[in-house]
C-alpha cells in the first residue's frame, strides 16, 4: 500500500486460502495502522516500507525523523502486533472488535478452512473520496479474499486461489497490471512498481512484453548460505541469460503480468494497452452490491464448463502451474523481461532447516518432471513457437528429477568399486583420462567462478555443492518416485506448502550455520547411508592401495580415489551429525542405526 505511486491508481487484494477470521481481523488492524503508516513512510522517504522490516533495522532510521514521531509510530504498530498476537493465542476475536466492521459476520461456528462460502470484503474503497489517511490524501484500495470451498469441488491450490482474485479483481478495480507476491515476502523497493512499467511502456518494445518476473531473494540467509538458498547465480546467471532468448520463466511470486495476457490472449503486433481501464471506471453500486457481485465470481461452481485453469487464467493440473502458465504466455508470442535491482524489489524467508529445504525441492523438482512428461514438455508444446534454446532453458528444472539417478550412481559406485578393486576410469597415465580431468576441473572452476562473481564465499560455494548432492540424492529422488507413482495411477497431486517457520534452538543453530536434522525422516537415512559408505570406502581403498603396491595402484585408483575422497570431506557435517554432536538437531540414533545396517548391505553388492 506504500509503494511509491499514486493511491488511487494501487489496489491491494489479500487473498486468504484459509478462509481465517484472524487473517481478516489482522488485515482489518493493518487498514487502521495504514492511515498513519503511509504518510509517515511517504514523508521520511523511507526504506523499507514494511513496518516488521524496517522496525528490525530501527537502528539505522531513527535520525530520519523526530524522535516523538519514530516512537508514536513504532508504539501504534507494537499495540497493533499484540492485539493481532492476542487474538491468534485465543483464537477467537473480542465481541467489541467484531462490532466495528460488518466482515466479521461471514464467519461462523460452522465455518471451516475446507468449507466456507465465498467471503469478499471491502476494507477500503479507494474510490471513495471519505477513504483517506490521516493527512487528507487517498487511500488505496484493501481488499479480502476468500474463495468458497467445499469439499466435493477441487480447488486448484494456489492456482485457482489465482484465477478467483483475478475474476475478484476485474470487478472491482479491472487494474491492466497485476501483481502478485506469496505471503511470506515483503515488498523491500518502493520505486518496484515505477520499475516494471517502464518495460510495459516502452516505445519500441513495451507492446511485447506479457510479465516482468523478479528474482526470489531472501533476508535470512546465513553469510555462507548452509542449505543453497541463496539463488544468485540463477537469479544473475540462468534467468538473467534467457532474457536473450525470450525472457524468464515465471516463478509464481514477485511478477508483474498484464491483465489481459492472464486471460488467454495472444500477442499480436498492433497491441495497445489501455492504460485508462479501472482508473476511468466510475460506479454508482454500492460496496454492498459490488461484493456480492464479486462473491459469485469467487464460488466454486463459477469455472464449471468454462475455459479457466486451461486457456484462461493459471494452469491447472500440476503443483508447478506457475511455470506452465509462464510458457503458455510465451507460446502465444509474449517474451518476459527479467529485472533485478541493486535494491531487491522483494524479499523473503528461505527455509531454515534441512528438512524445509528438501520438501521445498521435492515439490519444485515433482511439479517440473510432471510438465517435462506431459504435454507441456517444452519440447513439445513449444516447438516452433519458441526458440530451441529457449526450450532448453524451460527444460533444466524439468530435468532435476531424472538427474537424481547419475548422481546416486557416481555417489555409491565409484566409491564401491575402489573398495573392491575394481577400475572404472582409465589410468592416471593414459591419455584417456584427459576428458574425465577436463570436464571435473572446468565445471568446478567455472561454477567457483559463477558463484564469486555473484557475491557468494568460497565456503559459500563449497556448501552449495553439498546440497546440490543432497538434494540430487533425496529430494530429486524422491520427486522422481512421486512422478512415477501419478503416472501409474498410485497417487494423486498434491500440493505441499513448505514451513517456514522454526523453534527458537532450530534458528540459533540456523545462524551459527550447524546444519539441522533431529526428526526421523526417510531422506537422512539416504543421506547417511552414503555418507558411511564412502567412509568405508575410502579407508579400506587407501588400505588396499598401501598395502598392495602404492604406485600401480595408485595409478589405477586415482580418479576413484579423488571422487571418494571428495565425496567424505563433503559430508563432513554428516558424520559430525551422527557421532560428535549431542544437541537436539543431531541425526537421531535410530537413522544412524539403520544407515550402518544399509551401508553393510550395499557393501555385498558385486562390482565386476
Amino acid at each position: 500500500m506504500a509503494y511509491n505511486y499514486p493511491a488511487e491508481k494501487i489496489s491491494v487484494y489479500l487473498s486468504d486460502d484459509g478462509g481465517s477470521v484472524l487473517t481478516f481481523y489482522a488485515l482489518w488492524e493493518a487498514s487502521l495502522f495504514a492511515k498513519h503508516w503511509l504518510p509517515f513512510c511517504k514523508r521520511y522517504n523511507i526504506e523499507p516500507r514494511s513496518p516488521a522490516a524496517y522496525f528490525s533495522e530501527s537502528d539505522r532510521h531513527q535520525d530520519l525523523c523526530t524522535p516523538k514521531e519514530w516512537s508514536f509510530i513504532r508504539n501504534m504498530y507494537e499495540e497493533m502486533t499484540e492485539r493481532i498476537n492476542t487474538a491468534a493465542m485465543s483464537g477467537k476475536i473480542p465481541e467489541e472488535i467484531k462490532a466495528n466492521h460488518k466482515g466479521f459476520h461471514e464467519w461462523n461456528q460452522e465455518t471451516t478452512s475446507k468449507n466456507h462460502q465465498p467471503i469478499v470484503q471491502l476494507l477500503i474503497d479507494g474510490k471513495n473520496g471519505d477513504a483517506v489517511d490521516s493527512e487528507g490524501n487517498v487511500l488505496p484500495t484493501l481488499v479480502y479474499m476468500s474463495r468458497e470451498k467445499r469439499p466435493q469441488y477441487p480447488h486448484n491450490f494456489k492456482a485457482g486461489a489465482m484465477n478467483a482474485l483475478i475474476r475478484v479483481s476485474s470487478m472491482i478495480s479491472n487494474s491492466p497490471i497485476i501483481m502478485n507476491v506469496d505471503c511470506d515476502m515483503y515488498s523491500n523497493n518502493c520505486n518496484t512498481i515505477r520499475d516494471a512499467l517502464c518495460f510495459f511502456l516502452d516505445e519500441e518494445m513495451g507492446h511485447k512484453v506479457g510479465f516482468v518476473q523478479y528474482p526470489q531473494n531472501y533476508n535470512n540467509l546465513t553469510k555462507n548460505n548452509i542449505y543453497g538458498n541463496s539463488h544468485q547465480v540463477t537469479n544473475q546467471v540462468l534467468m538473467g541469460g534467457m532474457d536473450s532468448v525470450g525472457g524468464p520463466m515465471y516463478v509464481g511470486t514477485g511478477c508483474f503480468h498484464r491483465r489481459e495476457i492472464l486471460c488467454g490472449r495472444r500477442f499480436t503486433e498492433d497491441y495497445q494497452e489501455d492504460w485508462k481501464r479501472g482508473i476511468m471506471d466510475k460506479t454508482q453500486e454500492s460496496i454492498d452490491e459490488i461484493e456480492e457481485k464479486a462473491k459469485s465470481l469467487a464460488a466454486c461452481m463459477y469455472e464449471h464448463g468454462t475455459l479457466w485453469g486451461d486457456e484462461i487464467g493459471l494452469k491447472y493440473g500440476y503443483p508447478a502451474e506457475d511455470i506452465i502458465t509462464g510458457l503458455a504466455i510465451h507460446c502465444r508470442g509474449w517474451m518476459s523481461v527479467h529485472n533485478n535491482p541493486p535494491r531487491p524489489a522483494f524479499l523473503g524467508v528461505a527455509p531454515t532447516t534441512l528438512a524445509q529445504t528438501l520438501l521445498q525441492h521435492k515439490r519444485w523438482s515433482d511439479g517440473a518432471f510432471s510438465i517435462f512428461l506431459s504435454n507441456y514438455c517444452p519440447f513439445l508444446f513449444g516447438h516452433g513457437k519458441i526458440k530451441l534454446l529457449h526450450q532448453m532453458g524451460y527444460s533444466i528444472y524439468g530435468l532435476w528429477a531424472p538427474n537424481s539417478l547419475p548422481t546416486l550412481y557416481y555417489v555409491i559406485i565409484p566409491s564401491l568399486a575402489l573398495l573392491k578393486g575394481t577400475s572404472l576410469f582409465p589410468e592416471i597415465t593414459s591419455p584417456w583420462i584427459t576428458p574425465f580431468m577436463y570436464v571435473f576441473c572446468v565445471k568446478n572452476m567455472y561454477s567457483l567462478y559463477e558463484a564469486l562473481s555473484c557475491g557468494d564465499t568460497l565456503k559459500g560455494w563449497w556448501n552449495e555443492q553439498r546440497m546440490w548432492m543432497v538434494r540430487r540424492i533425496t529430494a530429486y529422488l524422491y520427486g522422481l518416485i512421486d512422478t512415477a507413482r501419478k503416472l501409474l495411477g498410485l497417487s494423486k497431486m498434491a500440493f505441499a506448502v513448505t514451513s517456514k517457520v522454526s523453534e527458537e534452538d532450530e534458528s540459533k543453530r540456523y545462524e551459527q550455520e550447524i546444519m539441522e536434522f533431529g526428526s526421523a525422516s526417510q531422506e537422512y537415512v539416504i543421506i547417511a547411508t552414503a555418507a558411511l559408505l564412502n567412509l568405508i570406502c575410502l579407508v579400506g581403498g587407501l588400505s588396499q592401495i598401501i598395502t598392495g603396491g602404492w604406485n600401480i595402484l595408485l595409478n589405477v585408483f586415482f580418479p576413484q580415489l579423488i571422487l571418494c575422497g571428495m565425496l567424505v570431506i563433503t559430508n563432513i557435517p554428516f558424520y559430525e551429525a551422527m557421532f560428535m554432536r549431542k544437541d537436539k538437531g543431531r541425526i537421531p540414533f535410530s537413522i544412524t542405526l539403520a544407515s550402518i545396517g544399509f551401508a553393510a548391505l550395499v557393501l555385498l553388492i558385486p562390482i565386476v
